[in-house]
This record gives C-alpha cells, structure tokens and sequence, in this order.
C-alpha cells in the first residue's frame, strides 16, 4: 500500500486525516487535536485544509458559532493498530 505522509513530523498520512475528517474532524485544529499534525512545523496545515475542502459540515458550523462541546464531541485519535 503506497502511504502519502500529510505530516512528516508526526508521520500522519493522507488516509489518516480523511478517517479523522469521517469521524467528525472538520477544522485543521480539529485534525490537530486528534493526531497532532499541524503543530509541529506547521507547513502541512495548508494541505490538511485541502483534504478537508470546504464541504458542508455540522462540527465546523458548530464551531464556527463558538459550541465548544461540538469542538470535542466524538473526536478519537486512531489507534496506532489502525494507523499501520
């Protein structure tokens, strides 16, 4: 399986952000609190930003109006047996 690494820092892929985006991640804070991509160097932030498009999604307009339950609501990080 050919792995395209969104985070190099942090080894986190291409796949692995669009599992956390399927489980409710909609922000690269989001995506962040769950794999820590993005907040190391930060020069992946703009391609985790791509992944996640700007399609409609409930957490972002949650967040977007300051909920800070929906910031955190479902969002598990993969375990590390997934993420092999």
């Amino acid at each position: 399986m050919n792995r395209v690494y969104v985070c190099s820092c942090f080894g986190i892929t291409e796949q692995q952000v669009r599992e956390h985006a399927d489980r409710g991640a909609c922000t690269p804070r989001q995506i962040a609190s769950v794999s820590k991509a993005g907040t190391d160097c930060g020069s992946c932030v703009r391609r985790i930003q791509g992944i996640l498009g700007r399609g409609a999604c409930p957490r972002r307009e949650l967040a977007d109006q300051g909920d800070p339950e929906m910031l955190s609501a479902g969002l598990t990080s993969i375990p590390e047996a997934q993420a092999a």
